[in-house]
Formats: structure tokens, C-alpha cells, sequence
């Protein structure tokens, strides 16, 4: 009996264009007297491939019948002997790597172990991992081993992928040498920056706080508030700061709420349905009574776990920030403040009021953050007790 165990040690996100790096451990763990009898075991081969598996409703996408053999149609076919990652997955596969063959014909005596590394660039131009209401892309690093005349075995480790646009060519953002100052008594040395290290630029310079954006929230009857935020572009796990100002409104608001969500757009020729509208999903609200308030802000994070803006041949995926003000049909007169500081006043409100409610959207972008804190935990994945 051979247990096999994978880990990846970076961490399970990443981004795409990096190197998934993941170490796979064989052992002969020998657990009856039987075979400690026999002696080695012996495995045929193993091998590891990384994939990408698309899934949607067919109530809501209608995807053209592609000349590729679905997964269902894979797993149906063939021998069992032979090494196909995506079997028994649903939905398609939209990208497969190239498989890598770790080992042929490896014995291991009781007890026995062995580890390999298998690593692999995951390209850049890949769809990022999702989850949504219609579409669904997922990653995973599978292991095949067979040993002789048995059916192969696999193991699946699933990881996260975020993409950011604009790094296909990272050779534009290395220095070269014709830049770097020169000295005759130093060595020459040429910097050379990771996928990640300029990533990290890119973000830092695209979600840098610039100017405030104000914007005047109005209707029919005049003005209800000003609201300022103070930038556009966030990164995962980063929190959405705004400022509100009654003190201008010549409509009194009584309540306002704001919203994170994501639209989620179904392509023209894969819409099930020609009138088929965008679906929304919320994530964060922010609520809060405003009646006589002067000014007042919001908090809202953007969770780890959501999925930045992207777009790809079926769906593409926006960020907004969607407000909903009730305001009141009629003035409602403030309470008569005491003449000296050491008095008070109570006030009540009327125990009816005619409101109405307006809604607005204001789109955002959303981009990936650093993978290294996007991973929560390391992944890890074992298949224990499996005779292979």
C-alpha cells in the first residue's frame, strides 16, 4: 500500500504567470504483516498536470458544442489505465498544461519514501478562479500513479488563481542596463525583477489614493446629499472609505444605504434567453439613519475571498457600490434648541412619514491583492489508505 501525499508550499493562491511549485511525497507505509512480507512496492508511473475546469447553468448559458470532448465524455471512454485529470469533473476544460511525468517504474520498501517537485507556469492569459451564479472556473493540480495491472489513481489539490491585466511582457518593467548608473570598479549586476515584485508595483500604483471624486446626489424636488470618495480602484481586502454631507440638502433624508456588488454579464452569443439581464450579487451593506445628520461616512471592505473584475469569452464580471437614499415627500421642522447650554430639549418624531426611495450606482474597480495574503492557509492534500 502506497500513500501519496502533495503540498504546496507557498501557499494555495496565486497569480496568473507565476510558478506553482508542488512537492509530492510517496510512501510505502507497509501497514500489514503481509506485506512487509512481499517486500517493495512498485509504481508504474506518475505524472501531474494542472487544469481548469468551466462549469455553468444551463438554464441561463448556451455554449456552442466545441470539438473537444467534455469531461463526461472523457471519463466514459478509454481505459482506466490511462492519465486524464479531468475526469469525472464536470463542465469543460478551458486550459490544460502540459503533463509532466514525475517518475517511471519506482519501488519503495516498507517504510520507504520518496518526494518530487513538480512545477509548472500557469499562463497569462488564464481565466481567474470564480465562483458565480451562471458560470464557474476552478483550478486544480491533479496526480495520476498507476501501479501495474491496477486502475490509476488521482489526486486533486484545487488553488485559487487572481489574474491582473498588463503583465504578459514583465521585460518592460525590468531594468536594463543602458538605465542603471555605471562604475568601472563595481561588478555589473542587472536587477531582475519576479513576476510577483512588479505585480505588486502595478498594484500599488493603479490603487494609490489621487484626487477625491465628489458627486452631488440629487432628484426631481433638489438636493439630498454630497458624497466624496476618496478613490476608485481597491484591492482585495481593502476597505471602501466614503464622506457623506447633508449640511447643502434641501431634501431631508431619512435613511441610506450602500452596498458592494458585482454584476455578472452573460456574453451576447453564449445568453441563453436574447432579453437575459445582468445577475447581481451582494456582498458587504452598509445602513444607517441619517434624519438631521450633517455628516457621516462608510466603511465597507472588500472581502479576500470575492473575485476581482475580469472578462473572458462567456461572462464578465463589474464591480459597483449601489446606494439606496429614503427621503422624505415633505420638510420635517427640527426641535426648538434650548436658549442656555445647561438646558435640554426632547424631540419626537412624527409617527408617519411620506417617504420615497432613490437608487444610484457607482461603478468601482476591484483588483487582485498579494497572493501571499489571500492565502489563508496552506493547502494540503492526502490520499491515505489507497492502493495504487
Amino acid at each position: 500500500m502506497i500513500e501519496v501525499s502533495a503540498i504546496l508550499p507557498r501557499g494555495s493562491v496565486y497569480l496568473a504567470g507565476e510558478v506553482v511549485k508542488c512537492v509530492i511525497t510517496f510512501t510505502n507505509v507497509g501497514a500489514t504483516h503481509e506485506q512487509v512480507q512481499n517486500g517493495s512496492e512498485c509504481l508504474a508511473w506518475a505524472s501531474a498536470q494542472i487544469h481548469c475546469q468551466c462549469s455553468v447553468s444551463e438554464t441561463r448559458v448556451h455554449l456552442v458544442r466545441s470539438e473537444r470532448m467534455s469531461t463526461e465524455e472523457v471519463s466514459t471512454t478509454g481505459c482506466d489505465t490511462s492519465f486524464v485529470p479531468s475526469k469525472g469533473e464536470r463542465g469543460l476544460t478551458v486550459l490544460s498544461s502540459k503533463p509532466r511525468i514525475l517518475f517511471c517504474d519506482l519501488r519503495l520498501a516498507p517504510g520507504e519514501s520518496k518526494s518530487y517537485t513538480f512545477e509548472d507556469t500557469i499562463p497569462s492569459d488564464a481565466p481567474p478562479s470564480y465562483r458565480g451564479q451562471a458560470v464557474k472556473y476552478s483550478y486544480k493540480l491533479t496526480i495520476g500513479a498507476q501501479k501495474f495491472d491496477h486502475p490509476t489513481k488521482l489526486l486533486r489539490i484545487p488553488f485559487r488563481v487572481l489574474v491582473l491585466h498588463g503583465l504578459n511582457d514583465i521585460s518592460v518593467y525590468t531594468e536594463g542596463e543602458e538605465v542603471t548608473p555605471s562604475n568601472p570598479f563595481l561588478k555589473p549586476q542587472q536587477t531582475e525583477n519576479s513576476l510577483l515584485d512588479i505585480a505588486m508595483q502595478v498594484l500599488a500604483t493603479i490603487t494609490a489614493r489621487k484626487a477625491p471624486h465628489s458627486y452631488n446626489i440629487t432628484n426631481a424636488k433638489g438636493k439630498v446629499a454630497k458624497f466624496i470618495l476618496f478613490k476608485q480602484a481597491y484591492k482585495l481586502g481593502e476597505d471602501i472609505i466614503g464622506a457623506f454631507d447633508f449640511t447643502d440638502g434641501t431634501v431631508t433624508c431619512v435613511q441610506f444605504s450602500v452596498t458592494l456588488q458585482n454584476e455578472e454579464q452573460i456574453s451576447e452569443e453564449c445568453r441563453r434567453k436574447p432579453g437575459q439581464g445582468t445577475a447581481v450579487t451582494s456582498f458587504v451593506k452598509h445602513q444607517e439613519m441619517c434624519l438631521h445628520t450633517q455628516k457621516t461616512h462608510i466603511n465597507i471592505p472588500v472581502p479576500l475571498t470575492a473575485t476581482p473584475a475580469f472578462i473572458t469569452d462567456i461572462v464578465c464580471l463589474r464591480w459597483r457600490l449601489h446606494f439606496e437614499f429614503v427621503t422624505s415627500c415633505e420638510p420635517i421642522p427640527e426641535s426648538e434648541r434650548p436658549s442656555h447650554p445647561d438646558e435640554s430639549a426632547s424631540w419626537r418624531g412624527p409617527p408617519t412619514l411620506n417617504v420615497e426611495t432613490m437608487i444610484w450606482d457607482l461603478p468601482i474597480k476591484i483588483f487582485p491583492t498579494n497572493p501571499l495574503h489571500a492565502s489563508s492557509v496552506t493547502c494540503t492534500k492526502s490520499l491515505s489508505n489507497v492502493q495504487i
